[in-house]
């Protein structure tokens, strides 16, 4: 009897311990997931940059952290310009910031350079997402007021 209680203990203690990294997984996974929403976001502005170069090559997709313009409207009969659909599109992106990640946030900001090989100028993109991970916080240890930031760099 008294070894099977013993044998009841061990066994509680190692189910215990097999709970807590199951839960300590799930919450690594929810910050892997909202890494992985903040690359797809920062993604989906480079992407519209590159379909309207024009536009971002003379910088009107620039914004500061968590500042963006409001909509355009534009129809079939009075299309829009290529600076206004970098509005429209810096807009969506905001929105998109704010619903897909806690507290999101996003910057845009692109340099000029000349390209010493060829002469030609070079636009670099710089992408900033941030947001609160309070998962990380919870979980890990983190800081409260833990904010995580991916940045992403390309040639337009």
């Amino acid at each position: 009897m008294l070894e099977v209680l013993i044998a009841l203990l061990v066994l509680s203690i190692g189910l215990l311990g097999i709970g807590k990294l199951m839960m300590l997984s799930a919450r690594a996974n929810d910050s892997a997931y909202m890494r992985t929403q903040a690359t797809a976001l920062a993604y989906t502005i480079l992407d519209a940059m590159r379909a309207n170069r024009q536009a971002a090559i003379v910088q009107a997709y620039d914004t500061a952290m968590g500042v963006f313009p409001g909509a355009v409207a534009c129809t079939v009969a009075a299309p829009c310009n290529s600076g206004q659909q970098a509005q429209n599109d810096l807009n969506l992106w905001g929105t998109s910031l704010a619903a897909g990640l806690p507290l999101g946030q996003g910057s845009v900001a692109t340099v000029t350079a000349p390209d010493t090989a060829t002469g030609a100028n070079n636009v670099t993109a710089t992408v900033t997402v941030q947001w609160a991970d309070k998962v990380a916080e919870q979980s890990f240890g983190a800081p409260a007021g833990n904010v995580i930031a991916i940045t992403l760099e390309t040639v337009l």
